[in-house]
């Protein structure tokens, strides 16, 4: 098995002269003693140059889907390279205010948003809510009643693709609890409804097929059925949402946003849209830029089945393998370039025997209790997934640039543990 590729890791990955793994000029090793394991570690020119890619091919209006991975330092990073910012829940959007990203520069999704929730929204001066259902409907109009509020809205619709990708992130198939279905007439009518009321500014349409999308034939099916749907509608903006695949695996490649952004916006030119299109990107932004460190623990050679890799970590801040049986590479930062020849299973130590990080793990024969052992490609959807089952505390993350390193979320300890329990 040949060395980890450097396509997998963060764009300012290198390689020291003893064979230690450097991000931006910052070595591994020093990360791991100063703030433990595990660890996230973020590559923030990495993260920046995601974010331009991003406004470059969508322009104005792009947003970061702050569900990939979430806190004061990454909203406001992405609002300094000009990105608006896509919030889910309340939590969300209370973080990307305290982060100083202006309330207009904010876009609530949710399938199931609360009446405190739009009426938050509304007095932070949120700039666009996307709307999910008649529900949500019925409440914005009792929102106006009582306060004479005018949402700017865009409406989520359903386009009826089924996209190539795990069932539980598959969102643009007709049986989805997300939006508007466009193929029953929902959508039509939702359209009607909204363009009729008074508590509704009406804007666009918004539609998302899912996430870790890597045919770009499912972007066009999308685009078109969109395009035949909003057009007529003369609205201003039709948003794709995200769902761009990355490669996490070495038998997979990772598309550009720059390529993404050309083939939806020329799928929906050609259809006749000409409303301004725009978009969601936020594994593709988070993902490729993080590694996670752990240390090994435990190495437990069953001869003739399997050797167990156990690490300080696991499904608590990378439930992704347990949830959707989703691949990691692994590898020895001290030794980046070294062949991985010897097989294993990464786990972590939760009890339970579906705990693992990677299943099909390869790593250099010489691996020990002790070492430092990384996953690359873990900047999304890990941290914002993560829990503290069996009372694990939650990793620390630092992001790193020219050298220098700054903790943008501190490690969680004992007593965080018991912080809301009233006993």
């Amino acid at each position: 098995m040949s060395a980890i590729p450097l396509s997998l890791l963060p764009d300012n990955a290198a390689v020291d002269a003893d064979g230690m793994l450097t991000i931006a000029g910052v070595r591994a090793d020093d990360l791991a003693a100063e703030f433990g394991t595990p660890l996230f570690v973020y590559d923030e020119e990495h993260l920046r140059e995601r974010c331009r890619e991003a406004v470059e091919a969508f322009g104005e209006g792009v947003a970061y889907a702050s569900k990939a991975f979430l806190c004061r330092a990454m909203a406001r990073l992405a609002h300094e390279e000009g990105m608006h910012i896509d919030v889910a829940t309340r939590g969300e959007m209370h973080v990307a205010l305290a982060a100083g990203v202006p309330a207009a520069r904010l876009v609530l999704h949710g399938n199931n948003k609360s009446s405190q929730e739009l009426t938050s929204a509304l007095d932070a001066g949120i700039g666009r809510i996307v709307i999910d259902s008649f529900d949500e409907l019925d409440r914005l109009e009792a929102i106006h009643a009582e306060t004479g509020r005018v949402t700017t809205a865009l409406l989520r619709v359903t386009p009826g693709i089924e996209a190539h990708t795990h069932e539980y992130i598959s969102t643009g198939q007709n049986d989805s609890k997300f939006g508007f279905t466009v193929s029953t007439g929902m959508a039509s009518a939702a359209v009607e409804r909204a363009t009729q009321s008074d508590a509704v500014d009406l804007i666009g349409i918004h539609a998302h097929i899912g996430s870790q999308v890597f045919v770009l034939d499912s972007f066009r099916r999308a685009a078109a059925v969109l395009a035949e749907f909003s057009a007529p509608l003369a609205l201003p903006e039709l948003s794709i949402g995200g769902g761009l695949g990355v490669a996490y695996l070495e038998s997979e490649e990772s598309l550009p946003i720059s390529g993404w952004g050309k083939v939806v916006i020329e799928a929906c030119r050609e259809a006749g849209v000409t409303a301004r299109i725009t978009a969601e990107p936020g594994r593709a932004i988070a993902a490729a830029a993080a590694i996670t460190l752990y240390t090994v623990g435990t190495v437990k050679e069953l001869e003739g089945i399997r050797t167990y890799v156990a690490v300080d970590g696991g499904m608590s801040d990378n439930p992704r393998p347990v949830l959707y049986g989703s691949g990691y590479e692994t590898f020895l930062p001290r030794a980046v370039a070294a062949e991985r020849t010897r097989a294993v299973t990464v786990v972590g130590k939760h009890c339970e025997s579906g705990d693992i990080l990677v299943r099909e793990g390869r790593v250099p024969r010489d691996l020990g209790v002790g070492d430092l052992l990384a996953t690359p490609v873990t900047g999304a959807y890990g941290h914002s997934m993560g829990s503290n089952y069996n009372k694990v505390l939650r990793p620390a993350v630092v992001f790193v640039r020219d050298g220098a390193v700054r903790l943008v979320v501190e490690r969680e300890t004992l007593d965080d543990l018991l912080r809301h329990d009233v006993n």
